[in-house]
């Protein structure tokens, strides 16, 4: 079984920076690839970012791309979502996944490939 314990999520200003953390643990986590996803009230779950199982590969939805970035580091086990110029509509409840299937490098944005999942944190951004 894989844990995953995201944190991070707050109030933060129209403009400004957060970083979320993804921490995992109940498996070796260098193996696999790791995405964020983020859910608004009323809305689908929407693909953020995700990155393969050695940091070599990262994807971007087009809603983040220029904004956001993602990284890793495997000796904690953790993967980061660095947040930047934060619009109102990047409130949401934001959601890590790891991947099923070690080793992984393409369409690493596709849902279906994480079946494992935290327990959310929310991000609220004001003006």
């Amino acid at each position: 079984q894989v844990q995953l314990v995201e944190s991070g999520g707050e109030l933060a200003q129209l403009g400004g920076s957060l970083r979320l953390s993804c921490v995992a643990s109940g498996r070796a986590f260098d193996w696999y690839g790791m995405v964020w996803f983020r859910q608004a009230p009323g809305k689908e779950r929407e693909f953020v970012a995700a990155i393969g199982w050695d940091g070599s590969a990262t994807v971007f939805g087009d809603s983040v791309k220029g904004r956001f970035t993602i990284s890793r580091d495997n000796a904690k086990k953790t993967v980061y979502l660095h947040m930047n110029v934060l619009k109102s509509e990047d409130t949401a409840v934001y959601y890590c996944g790891a991947d099923k299937t070690p080793f992984r490098t393409e369409e690493l944005w596709r849902q279906d490939y994480y079946d494992y999942w935290g327990q959310g944190t929310q991000v609220t951004v004001y003006s």
